[in-house]
């Protein structure tokens, strides 16, 4: 429990590092990597190049800070940030590593009193022990399931198949012919790539994009231009070719019941575990809206398996924009509408009140779907949505 002196401190002197901006985690993170290389091996350091990374833990101590003495407003990002550490096999004893750097950040930046040090130690303290204890309880839930594990588990290649010229879907099954650990449709996991022209162990979390079926997991991943894994995984796993895996995480759960309507919505990959949700929708009792938006059919992943699920299942109907059609592409058989997703062409087929939305893609494409579903009346809480890379908030 934080003494009242210790949040009034914070409190107050929360302005001043939010004033530094993203000075105060550049020195961080550079201060971290100097003293502590091994580290390099758990973060994605493509973000930390981007500075998504950055913007991330910045947002994080700031909104720390801001309620500081409200801490139960924090328990969601809390979810949603211990699921992707233990997916980077983040542990207890990485904390205080990180909490020495940081204080030394706003000490060798602010130069403050010690009262302020002290009340950020103790602060620091407080939400690092949170997460901890959260990260225990998920590490031992996913040991203790049928097919679970925790730490790293050897994974075979048993299916490399390409949906669309950007997306490619990897089936692995484990190598020990042992069950895996059941999952829920939007959660991800993590795979770990050691590779002799890596400088450090790269860790990425991928969506799976198939239902639970308790023999294997299916990733489907896009092609990034500079994407280290991605083009490991594209140009060089082969069939056969073992891989490590974490266990399945991931605060982005399908939870409705048979009579709540859904509508998943996705843009680009994002595509990914939305496709796990629609297969674990197919016997559902209320409608299913598909809303799907991407640039032309080349880029299109995922087409034909969506229609052939809608026309077997009647309570599912689709929706896909195109943002610039090729000559190849049909009106009305490849897609349905041009241009950005505009959710107007659609608002009959669903209700604000009952609805429940699910919502992957990039950042920008979200925030615009964002503000037109609560201009249609949705409330945030029945709105859930997965970022890929550093959490961000929309």
């Amino acid at each position: 429990m934080l003494s009242q002196q210790t949040i009034d401190i914070v409190k107050s002197t929360a302005p001043v590092l939010a004033e530094t901006g993203p000075k105060l985690t550049t020195h961080f993170y550079q201060r971290l990597f100097q003293h502590n290389p091994e580290l390099k091996d758990i973060f994605n350091m493509r973000h930390q190049q981007n500075g998504d990374q950055r913007e991330a833990l910045f947002n994080a101590i700031c909104a720390y800070a801001q309620n500081i003495d409200n801490l139960p407003a924090l328990l969601g990002t809390v979810e949603k940030i211990a699921h992707k550490h233990t997916s980077l096999l983040v542990k207890a004893e990485h904390y205080p590593i990180v909490g020495k750097h940081l204080l030394a950040t706003i000490d060798e930046l602010l130069a403050p009193e010690q009262a302020v040090l002290d009340a950020w130690a103790e602060a620091y303290q407080v939400l690092a022990d949170v997460f901890i204890a959260k990260e225990q309880q998920l590490y031992q839930d996913s040991h203790d399931q049928v097919g679970g594990w925790q730490g790293l588990r050897d994974f075979v290649l048993v299916e490399k198949r390409p949906e669309s010229e950007q997306v490619t879907s990897f089936v692995f099954a484990p190598k020990d012919s042992q069950p895996v650990a059941p999952f829920t449709a939007g959660q991800y996991i993590g795979i770990v790539v050691n590779h002799t022209g890596f400088e450090h162990q790269e860790i990425r979390q991928y969506s799976l994009s198939h239902a639970p079926n308790g023999q294997h997991y299916q990733i489907s991943v896009k092609r990034e231009p500079h994407g280290q894994v991605s083009n490991y995984l594209h140009d060089e796993l082969a069939v056969g070719g073992t891989v490590m895996l974490t266990p399945p995480a991931g605060d982005l759960k399908l939870n409705v019941d048979q009579g709540t309507p859904v509508v998943l919505i996705s843009g680009g990959v994002g595509v990914t575990p939305m496709l796990a949700m629609l297969e674990s929708l197919t016997e559902h009792d209320a409608p299913v809206t598909w809303l799907h938006a991407t640039e032309h059919g080349k880029l299109h992943a995922f087409n034909h398996p969506v229609r052939n699920l809608a026309r077997q299942h009647r309570h599912i109907q689709t929706h896909i924009w195109y943002n610039q059609p090729q000559p190849a592409d049909t009106l009305g058989q490849d897609f349905d509408h041009t241009g950005w997703m505009d959710l107007t062409a659609v608002s009959g087929t669903f209700s604000p009140v009952t609805v429940q939305v699910y919502l992957c893609g990039p950042v920008g494409f979200m925030q615009h779907v964002q503000t037109q579903l609560r201009a249609l009346g949705v409330p945030d809480e029945q709105f859930h949505y997965e970022c890929f890379g550093p959490h961000k908030v929309l």
